[in-house]
């Protein structure tokens, strides 16, 4: 029985491609209209796994998304990056100057910013995902409205691309993390780690912490810092390191259990750079 991963959205979209090209094109999903779905949908067993956007190179960090997966304890297993085209797609027969709408989720709007400047006339909508836009021009024969979404979605739902590569940065891509409700077995080749910090409220305790990373050689690849919620100006931070033994890498943790008030590790998997 193949198993069925979560995704944020409907088929064509970015997240589907993801769990396409890293659980395989026959990949079942579950379609989520929101991330906190995405969650949800883990918890109640209704996938066994999820493919979770979690920062753009353009647009930066989903921050909601460290909370979902702190919150509801998801463990980490896994990561996949993937470049990112943004293209405006219409139903076929209009002109860029007959468009007065353009709909799509506000990370991809965000990505998108310097080439809207031209066309200052164009309304920006934020919606809840690039194809699901893409499909409701189609089903109801939207005119004078755009989508902005992968060129797999203008095929699959019938609508012509007016401008291709419209995101700001040409190099643009995406971070997306593999998440499971349930603890995992060991990956086997991990090399990384994700980390959530809240540290003593006292001058120098983040040095310390990142003093500590150098002399055991870890490899910082992110920190972003997230408000607690319950104490005003108190921060958690979300770090990912990269380690070349694991055995190694849990001697740091003993370490950082002592000099921190809550350490969590969000998961131990295999770079996805590598």
């Amino acid at each position: 029985m193949r198993e069925k991963i979560a995704i944020q959205g409907i088929e064509g979209s970015f997240h589907h491609q993801v769990a396409r090209e890293y659980f395989g094109q026959e990949v079942l999903v579950d379609e989520c209209r929101s991330f906190r779905e995405v969650a949800d949908s883990l918890l109640a067993n209704r996938a066994s796994g999820a493919v979770m956007a979690i920062e753009n190179s353009t647009a930066g960090t989903i921050l909601p998304n460290y909370a979902l997966i702190d919150e509801h304890n998801l463990q980490i297993t896994g990561e996949h990056y993937i470049p990112i085209y943004m293209n405006l797609m219409v139903l076929p027969g209009q002109k860029i100057t007959d468009i007065k709408k353009v709909c799509s989720h506000p990370m991809a709007l965000l990505q998108c910013q310097t080439f809207f400047k031209d066309y200052p006339k164009m309304q920006l909508i934020e919606d809840t995902d690039t194809a699901e836009v893409a499909k409701r021009i189609r089903q109801q024969n939207l005119k004078k409205v755009a989508a902005v979404a992968s060129k797999a979605v203008a095929s699959i739902y019938g609508l012509e691309i007016l401008q291709e590569g419209i995101q700001t940065m040409k190099s643009n891509s995406t971070r997306f993390l593999v998440l499971s409700s349930k603890d995992t077995t060991p990956v086997s080749g991990a090399n990384k780690a994700s980390l959530k910090l809240v540290l003593e409220n006292k001058r120098g305790s983040l040095v310390s912490i990142l003093n500590i990373m150098r002399d055991f050689d870890l490899d910082m690849t992110k920190i972003q810092s997230v408000p607690v919620i319950d104490v005003p100006w108190k921060y958690a931070f979300f770090i990912d390191v990269l380690f070349n033994e694991e055995e190694e890498f849990q001697k740091v943790l003993e370490v950082l259990t002592g000099l921190t008030e809550e350490l969590k590790v969000l998961g131990i998997y295999k770079n996805g750079l590598s």
